[in-house]
């Protein structure tokens, strides 16, 4: 060793890795010294008490995900699983306007009504596993203080809590002129004590338990410039929403109107639906056009189909509307999959006309062309040949049958396969031009939500693996982009600028991943949730080491028990 190196001992040294800094830049080798939480040496780093061999592998800056919904996960699990599997050492929650503060005590049933409608987290889970400690949104955040965590968490405050603060009973009516006064007054004292923005949805996809459209669906232009007003004073925040795809178009201009009013990033959600499969090449001209007029309005994209998964344990199945399922639909599992078992039950479920309960729910559970089987390496681009109903045009079985038959595989634990959204043309082309788009952030992989449904906090890991190396069925996208989409460019999103980039005086938040062995494996339920409920996960393989804040928190794919994550409030400097 050069007798240079005996004057530097760092606290950790990420050794010959193949660094991809999150700039964009091309990838290049070199060393990763850390001291404390920041890294202070990239290059040819000296000495480390603890070093980890990085050799052969990618080391890139923790991933930064900024649509998550740990509103109430944050209260009881501190590894905040799944995104601290995958590589994720920050992340937003308070999106799509669902959330857990301000609330008056009177209120807090009906926040979680609202949260188990629109994002399918089991209503006794929440009641159980929710330690009330808060009334308003800086005691919230006080309460987040106190704890640690995995990986960092930063929230925005929720439409939907904000107005029930507010109105009462009367959250779902017209706001007051005192009313819009007192949510903006909210959320500009939210802002200034940590909020990293505002949340709101207009979507009618998005429902309370009880079927109500969520309380941001009808705000009038005056409580959304009202709000934005808000922000403004604050300096900060970002605004964003869950608005109904086909209502994008026309929402641009109420979105141009807050960007004007807030100058921060306003960021909706932007997904392909069947109904209008095209629509997102008008929404990039309209974001093309804002930004050309110096209004800073962005589209969140995913990167993937937003896939419901189906199973006989899960909120939806095929049968789930069949009269034998009534009888036998509430059994305990292994009561229900004797009965299920059985070749009259079979008959019985495969021919049965299911009863009608919403559009939404005939098209997600009885579209037989766009309903896959599911098992060995999880494909979220699969051919339309590998549908139940493509299947049976050459087996005697019917659709029914051939999804019966595989959701029995796996000792009943077989999964069915609906792309919701961005798989309208059976490829994600489509997706890959989104990516590539200037205007667009990466998102909505909804970690902590759609426990029941959808798995997509793995996306961090699938966007490498995937997009990066394993596509057959269209073109590729370089290592460095994907890495840039979902460190730095998403960090600054939210104004955390002191993050996303492997450079000195930046945080210590690394990953050293394997390429080789990196993917993500098929979700399964798992009954982990406070009273025993389900939930969806899907576990990643690859990670030797993640680094937060200078501490590791994985290594080879397992937790080590370090919980160095803390809530970060507000915006933070860049390090440069």
């Amino acid at each position: 060793m050069p007798a240079a190196y005996a004057l530097v001992m760092h606290d950790l040294v990420i050794r010959n890795g193949t660094l991809i800094d999150g700039s964009g830049a091309p990838a290049r080798q070199g060393d990763v010294a850390i001291d404390g939480e920041q890294i202070v040496d990239i290059g040819d780093a000296g000495a480390g008490r603890r070093e980890i061999d990085a050799d052969g592998r990618v080391v890139t800056p923790g991933f930064v995900d900024t649509h998550t919904h740990y509103d109430a996960q944050a209260t009881w699990d501190p590894e905040l699983t799944p995104s601290g599997w995958h590589g994720v050492t920050s992340v937003v929650m308070g999106n799509c306007g669902v959330g857990f503060a301000p609330v008056m005590v009177d209120r807090r049933d009906w926040l979680i009504e609202l949260m188990e409608g629109v994002e399918d987290i089991p209503g006794a889970a929440l009641t159980d596993g929710i330690e009330w400690g808060w009334e308003t949104f800086p005691e919230y955040l006080d309460d987040l203080q106190g704890r640690s965590w995995g990986l960092d968490l930063a929230t925005q405050i929720p439409h939907g809590a904000l107005r029930a603060y507010v109105m009462g009973e009367r959250a779902l009516a017209d706001a007051t002129t005192t009313d819009i006064e007192k949510m903006a007054g909210l959320v500009e004292e939210a802002l200034g004590v940590g909020a990293l923005g505002f949340s709101t949805s207009r979507t009618p996809l998005h429902k309370s338990v009880d079927g109500e459209l969520v309380p941001g669906t009808f705000a009038s232009p005056d409580e959304l410039l009202a709000i934005a007003g808000a922000i403004s004073r604050a300096g900060h925040g970002v605004f964003q929403t869950a608005t109904h795809h086909a209502d994008v178009p026309e929402s641009f201009e109420w979105m141009r109107a807050v960007a004007a009013v807030t100058g921060e990033p306003v960021i909706f959600n932007l997904n392909q639906p069947d109904y209008a499969p095209d629509l997102w090449r008008e929404d990039l001209r309209l974001l093309d056009e804002a930004q050309g007029d110096g209004l800073n309005v962005l589209a969140q994209v995913s990167g993937r189909p937003v896939g419901i998964l189906e199973s006989w344990s899960a909120t939806v199945n095929p049968f789930m509307l069949c009269p034998t399922w009534g009888l036998i639909g509430q059994l305990p599992e292994a009561e229900r999959l004797a009965e299920l078992r059985r070749d009259d039950v079979r008959a019985a479920l495969t021919t049965e006309v299911p009863a009608v309960w919403s559009d939404f729910i005939t098209s997600v559970t009885r579209t037989w062309d766009k309903l896959y089987p599911f098992a060995g390496e999880a494909d979220y681009e699969p051919d339309p040949g590998a549908t139940c109903a493509a299947l049976a045009t050459t087996d005697p079985r019917s659709p029914e049958e051939i999804a019966y038959d595989h959701l029995m595989t796996e000792n009943g634990r077989g999964l069915l396969y609906f792309p919701l959204f961005n798989y309208s043309n059976h490829n994600l082309d489509h997706l890959w031009e989104l990516h590539q788009h200037a205007h667009t952030r990466m998102g909505l992989a909804d970690a902590g939500a759609h426990c029941g449904t959808i798995a997509d906090g793995g996306m961090p890991t699938f966007m490498l693996q995937f997009w990066a190396r394993d596509r057959e069925r269209g073109e590729l996208m370089p290592l460095e982009w994907l890495v840039h989409r979902q460190t730095r460019q998403t960090a600054e999103l939210y104004g955390l600028r002191d993050r996303g980039l492997l450079a000195p005086g930046y945080r210590a938040d690394v990953n050293v991943i394997d390429m080789d062995e990196l993917g993500v494996e098929l979700p399964y339920l798992v009954g982990d949730l406070p009273t025993g409920a389900n939930r969806y996960v899907q576990r990643a393989q690859g990670y030797g080491a993640t680094v937060c804040r200078g501490a590791v928190t994985v290594v080879d794919d397992e937790f080590t028990g370090e919980r160095p994550g803390r809530l970060v409030r507000g915006p933070q400097a860049d390090r440069a």
